[in-house]
């Protein structure tokens, strides 16, 4: 029965001291774990949508968007892009209109139900000099696909260059993967990102 009393303490102790262990372990991880809040003032997204016969170019907002910092590493983000803020710059007024109504219209991004696009990271791997390469889930128009790229962290902030396939997201027009004998009409599915992001 002593022996019984004798074990059970030893057993107790050693729960509390792995306990206490376990305790100081995730306090130290929620200490180096930092949320790093992106300026959405001054980060911008310039979109590029190429095309037979050319291309058309323009700026998107962020909404929000935070990178995850442990011990001074890159280990997570999420961001949520306003898209009724796109805009056009290689086109000025009626024209440049009539491209962003078409392009927040269902036969593109149907910004009225989708008024937001979001980014939340899933897997980031350092590479070295402040480079990560990052897997992320993208929800465009209501769809959720991942897209691999490159992350490069700086002291104001970070860069990268996305390339996207919109054709993963139910968006057709203009599209040789869904229509035929489009000719000189088509539109590339991919449509590329150039990213800065401001701390």
């Amino acid at each position: 029965m002593f022996n019984t009393f004798k074990n059970s303490i030893l057993n107790n102790s050693m729960k509390k001291v792995i306990l206490s262990i376990a305790m100081s372990f995730v306090v130290a991880l929620g200490v180096q774990a930092q949320e790093k809040n992106v300026d959405v003032t001054t980060s911008n997204i310039h979109w590029l949508g190429e095309k037979v016969t050319g291309q058309h170019e323009g700026n998107l907002s962020l909404k929000s968007g935070s990178l995850i910092l442990t011990d001074g590493e890159v280990t997570g983000g999420s961001f949520v892009v306003d898209m009724n803020s796109m805009t056009c710059t290689d086109l000025e007024g009626e024209y440049a209109g009539k491209l962003i109504g078409h392009l927040k219209s269902d036969d593109f991004f149907g910004v009225e139900n989708f008024p937001e696009a979001t980014l939340t990271f899933t897997a980031v791997e350092a590479k070295g000099n402040g480079v990560y390469a990052v897997t992320g889930d993208f929800t465009i128009k209501g769809k959720t696909n991942p897209a691999s790229f490159d992350l490069t962290v700086n002291d104001n902030g970070a860069t990268a260059k996305v390339v996207i396939d919109r054709s993963k997201y139910d968006i057709r027009y203009g599209s040789n993967t869904f229509f035929d004998n489009l000719g000189d009409k088509a539109i590339y599915n991919e449509f590329k990102l150039d990213v800065t992001l401001k701390m």
